[in-house]
């Protein structure tokens, strides 16, 4: 009897004058439902593509950690925004040292398959549901298959830039006799399957219904975009980037918080409260999820912390005299809190630095899209094709609404190079700890064959303790060096796989 492996959960949604309330409710199917009893209507079809969301949230049946958690430590923990605290691990510690084994915990990419394999069994099974269910329209199975084809694709993204080649497994593992062993296919091949997917997906999926939480939370139009614009910007396409960038652009849903009001209201908006009007994609942690931030990052159980030079080299100390003093909203009380180190932005609970979260309010959401990364990608993009000038100004817009600070570097809208480095540290200075930073560095450095490896090996000098930097550096030589290893269980139990090169 074949047997589908499947989480799933029902989302309610409860408005309220300031915040939506979700309840998070565990229903059928649990593991072991068999195929005949569950995929026979259109709200079983429903709760199945709940259950892909579920699944991101850490509500995986493998008890493993929340993606979120590796998310952040995927693309923070080799960069130069973080420092260890004194609760992280041995595993953690080699990450920052580039000294990462094929045992370490944190290479495990088991969790990301399993939603993949939450993805792939929606878009096998519900269009069948379509035939035993007549009010299950089109319209709602094109919308289910386009949700699961963009989560795929974006589970595939992380596993592309994280460990380059990967297994690419587009149908479903319904039983154990659908456990077969594959190979891995190479980076653009993932890349390209991964562009084909949203370019289905696009017409499929909703446009925002005007409900905060579902609109930020779930997949639409624009959700396809931004990501579509981030895998083209990868893959150095950067007409197709901007293209899908002056989509969002154009369409006036969205907008950057305002600064205006002083970091307090900034903070409160962007980060605290959620769902503002910047967000295209976020993952809607809750009282009923919480997210895995609190204990990584609270003073007591401190596992990371902000780097020491931020508030200096990154955000600059206003010397001028003013009173008070100016400071870029995304520095100290935005992103960080100076005096103490803490990653403020997901254990904050205002923009003065007074008062933590508590343990249960730990909700802040996982931000993957805002409208600021939208204008950076294209400011990026259109730079990158030798329009300079136009990028500054979309780079001041960001700046401005910040009111970043003058650290002694211009912005050089005449160069392509210089303004390409200073996209790159706004991108640093703006989406801080919201796991974009390695990434950033990679895409830029691997450009025309590793042209700008001193971006890489510049911040791994911040990031490396002293009496290790040389080796580090010495590594990162080595362009396989910037992927992970496979985990050693994968290996193991998949003989088709091959070990990334640099971990042989």
């Amino acid at each position: 009897m074949r047997k589908i492996i499947l989480f799933t959960i029902l989302i309610a949604s409860v408005g309220s004058s300031l915040v939506s309330c979700k309840k998070w409710l565990e229903l059928k199917p649990q593991d072991g439902i068999v195929r005949e009893e569950f995929w026979q209507t259109k709200e079983q079809v429903e709760a199945a593509v709940t259950g892909i969301y579920a699944s991101m949230l850490g509500s995986a049946t493998n008890n493993d950690r929340a993606l979120a958690e590796y998310m952040f430590l995927w693309g923070e923990a080799r960069t130069d925004m973080v420092s260890p605290g004194f609760r992280a691990v041995q595993d953690e510690l080699d990450i920052i040292n580039i000294n990462v084994l094929p045992t370490n915990q944190f290479v495990n990419w088991r969790s990301f398959y399993q939603t993949i394999n939450y993805c792939n069994t929606v878009i096998e099974l519900a269009p069948g549901v379509r035939s035993i269910d007549q009010t299950f329209t089109q319209q709602q199975l094109d919308r289910a298959i386009g949700e699961a084809l963009t989560i795929r694709s974006l589970m595939y993204f992380y596993l592309a830039r994280s460990f380059s080649d990967v297994p690419l497994k587009l149908n479903a593992t319904l039983s154990d006799e659908d456990v077969v062993a594959i190979p891995k296919s190479t980076q653009n091949q993932v890349l390209d399957q991964i562009v084909a997917d949203l370019k289905k997906a696009e017409p499929m999926v909703q446009l925002p219904t005007g409900n905060r939480p579902v609109d930020k939370g779930r997949v639409n139009r624009y959700t396809v975009n931004a990501l579509l614009a981030d895998v083209y910007l990868w893959m150095n396409r950067y007409e197709d980037c901007a293209t899908e960038c002056d989509k969002i652009i154009s369409s006036n849903n969205f907008g950057l918080v305002s600064g205006e009001n002083g970091a307090a209201p900034f903070f409160n908006e962007l980060f605290y409260a959620g769902n503002s009007n910047e967000i295209i994609f976020s993952l809607q942690f809750d009282a009923q999820k919480l997210n895995p931030f609190y204990t990584m990052h609270v003073s007591g159980s401190r596992r990371w912390g902000a780097a020491p030079h931020l508030l200096e080299e990154v955000y600059g100390v206003d010397l001028s005299g003013a009173v008070p003093p100016l400071v870029d909203l995304r520095g100290d009380n935005g992103s960080f809190r100076a005096n103490d180190l803490a990653i403020w932005k997901y254990i904050g609970a205002d923009g003065n630095g007074s008062n933590t979260r508590p343990l249960d309010q730990s909700y802040a959401h996982w931000i993957f899209y805002r409208y600021a990364d939208v204008l950076l990608m294209k400011a990026e993009a259109i730079n990158m094709n030798n329009a300079p000038l136009e990028a500054s100004r979309i780079v001041k817009q960001i700046r401005n609404r910040a009111h970043a600070l003058d650290l002694g570097v211009p912005m050089d809208s005449t160069n392509v190079d210089a303004m390409a480095d200073f996209i790159v540290e706004e991108r640093q200075r703006e989406f801080a700890f919201e796991g974009k930073r390695w990434y950033d560095v990679l895409r830029n450095a691997k450009r025309d064959d590793y042209k700008r490896l001193y971006l890489i090996q510049r911040m791994v000098s911040k990031s490396v303790a002293p009496d290790r930097q040389q080796a580090a550096i010495n590594k990162l030589r080595d362009k396989n060096s910037h992927y992970f290893p496979i985990y050693f269980y994968e290996i193991q139990t998949n003989k088709e796989l091959v070990q990334n090169p640099f971990y042989k």
